[in-house]
């Protein structure tokens, strides 16, 4: 009797688990085919408003309006599909140490984390949607509740996926067991209120060290971790409402400047499915293929070029990897040190514009992104060049005698088949640099153009990739534009405590003075990066450490090259960077094959750093 009572309770558990599993297929479904309208409408509008405003000299007033009310919604619907994939940014190493009860226990925990701050942060989302509609919109004139309201919808959709997701991924036990552990550290904090009240600034570490770093160690995702500890630090140490708090996470990933993001990932995207990142590095393959080391210098160009066009890492590493590796295992590479030098391409192309940290470190710190675009190229070569010395030593002794040479005639055919991708990078910075287009709506124009010289020249287009593209396009910025959302929000309660005037006064006394304060920096950037992955190490600490860097009379161009690539060489080094993973992903390589070899990369990427970070003009000679 007991027997059949527990395979009853079995089955039952077992059809509960089914059923949120299809329940979670068809709300997944019914939110990514409108957040992959949303993207392909935001294209069209502000491919639309680049049009009237240039060639028919007739602009549209209302377009930046509409793109920035249907941005907000991208930005949540995308966070909510990146959350039901998996897909925001985690630090997951410490977590698959463990065993699988271990995994399954933390896996839970981070589920439960996540929904413990989108059931605190719902009612204040919804009191913040409806105080916005009496404000009405400038052009458009249409109450602010139509653009407000994606914060309460995302945030709603995530806690039903959340609550989905704890029933499949964790038995009873688990479950029960980590949203005991939440509930007893936030009951903790509330009853230790008079003790952290009179520890004056000093609780800011129990929030944002201590909590922080918990969170992130148990590989729950950092924009979640980020919130929790802001919303916990607000509610328990402060009288502010927890409406400012859904207000600063709003302003932080709906700014215009932003919406540079998911575009230039579709265009990304767009050119690894129409080939065009391939017939350059075909080319470049035949150019210099046939030298000793030539197709890691090939790699190393390669990701200069297409880093020039995508912006998104991912999508770098993702258009070169497949087309090369093959040959270069081929001619005796080995696999560890292929995804070595592909992570240390990935570091040394970070300021390549346009990076997507450039963007970003642009809207939150003030700094020119039009000035960043044409300050990041000079840094990102020379960093190349140092690890093109250490290819040049690890290659010298190869064996070529079984290596054919392109004919010139070869070379010629590949260079007019990749003329196309060897165009864009330039139409792009032509575009920004004459006014065509802002930093925002440049990359309207090169999804045009790379999908009119597909047609051009392919005389087909991927129609059947379009709507997967949008979807990811969706995903990945979602996750982008939360984290940069919740970092938003805990630079402006550090702010508010009076931590960044700490902070301020600490790095302006340091002996030394600029030259200390800019090897703190590099230092700080690089763990940083390793740790929090480089856009929230960026949002984070650069609204705090750029006024310090100008006030001890560091250009800001110059800081942002220096910060961004500490921030990168962290971000691919193993063994905390996660960089260095999705490029063994990508790769198909064992991360163990690739942590050794990698290190002479890494120094010679020190190397050129310190040179970028000594030399000025190097930054900001072409300004």
């Amino acid at each position: 009797m007991e027997i059949a009572q527990k395979g009853e309770a079995g089955a039952t558990a077992s059809s509960f688990v089914t059923f949120a599993g299809r329940l979670d297929g068809w709300l997944g479904r019914a939110v990514e085919v409108p957040v992959a309208l949303l993207t392909a409408v935001e294209v069209l509008i502000l491919l639309a408003g680049v049009v009237s405003r240039y060639v028919f000299r007739n602009p549209f007033v209302w377009s930046d309006e509409l793109a920035s009310i249907l941005f907000l919604w991208l930005a949540m619907l995308g966070a909510v599909v990146a959350f039901r994939r998996g897909e925001h940014m985690r630090m997951s190493m410490l977590v698959t140490l463990g065993g699988p009860r271990s995994r399954a226990f933390f896996e839970a925990f981070a589920v439960a984390l996540a929904i413990a701050f989108l059931a605190f942060v719902l009612p204040p989302a919804i009191e913040y949607a409806v105080d916005e509609a009496a404000v009405l919109t400038p052009a458009l004139e249409i109450p602010n509740v139509w653009r407000a309201s994606a914060v309460p919808v995302g945030c709603g959709l995530m806690l039903v996926f959340a609550a989905l997701r704890l029933v499949r991924v964790g038995g009873l036990g688990q479950i029960v067991l980590a949203l005991a552990l939440i509930a007893a550290i936030g009951l903790g904090l509330w009853l230790a209120k008079p003790l952290l009240m009179a520890m004056g600034n000093y609780k800011l570490i129990v929030f944002f060290v201590v909590l922080v770093a918990a969170g992130v160690l148990a590989g729950a995702p950092i924009a979640f971790v980020f919130a929790l500890a802001t919303l916990a630090f607000l509610a328990i140490t402060t009288h502010t409402t927890l409406t400012v708090l859904v207000g600063r996470i709003d302003a932080g990933m709906s700014h215009i400047l932003l919406l540079a993001v998911p575009l230039f990932v579709f265009l990304g995207l767009l050119i690894e499915a129409t080939g065009m990142a391939r017939t350059m590095v075909d080319f470049l393959a035949s150019l210099l293929g046939h030298v000793r080391g030539g197709l890691s210098y090939v790699l190393l160009g390669a990701m200069y070029l297409v880093s020039g066009i995508s912006g998104s890492k991912a999508a770098d590493m993702a258009a070169v990897a497949p087309v090369l590796f093959p040959e270069m295992k081929r001619r005796g590479a080995k696999p560890g040190d292929l995804v070595a030098l592909l992570s240390s391409s990935g570091a040394m192309s970070e300021t390549i514009p346009p990076s997507l940290v450039l963007i970003t470190i642009g809207s939150v710190t003030g700094v020119s992104i039009a000035a960043l675009f044409n300050g990041g190229l000079l840094p990102a070569l020379v960093l190349a060049l140092a690890l093109c010395v250490i290819v040049w030593w690890r290659y010298r002794d190869d064996d070529l005698s079984g290596v054919k040479r392109a004919s010139w005639r070869d070379v010629l055919r590949a260079f007019l088949f990749a003329l196309p991708g060897l165009a864009l990078p330039f139409l792009i910075r032509f575009s920004v640099v004459e006014g065509v287009a802002t930093a925002t709506e440049v990359s309207t124009i090169g999804i045009a153009y790379t999908i009119i010289a597909c047609l051009v020249f392919n005389r087909s287009f991927p129609v059947a990739r379009l709507m997967p593209m949008l979807i990811d396009t969706a995903s990945l910025c979602g996750a982008i534009l939360l984290i940069i959302g919740a970092a938003t929000a805990m630079a402006w309660a550090l702010t508010q405590s009076g931590f960044s005037r700490d902070l301020a006064t600490a790095m302006t006394g340091l002996p030394g003075g600029k030259f200390t304060f800019m090897i703190v920096s590099i230092i700080a950037f690089v763990i940083l990066g390793s740790v929090l992955e480089g856009i929230p190490a960026i949002v984070l600490f650069g609204p705090l450490l750029f006024p310090i860097a100008r006030q001890v009379g560091i250009h800001e161009v110059h800081y942002a090259m220096v910060v961004i690539l500490a921030m990168g060489i962290g971000l691919f080094a193993p063994p905390f960077g996660v960089g260095y993973y999705a490029a063994c992903a990508v790769g198909r390589v064992n991360p163990d094959d690739g942590i050794r070899p990698i290190w002479p990369y890494l120094a010679a990427l020190l190397i050129g750093l310190l040179f970028v970070a000594a030399i000025p003009w190097i930054s900001i000679g072409f300004l």
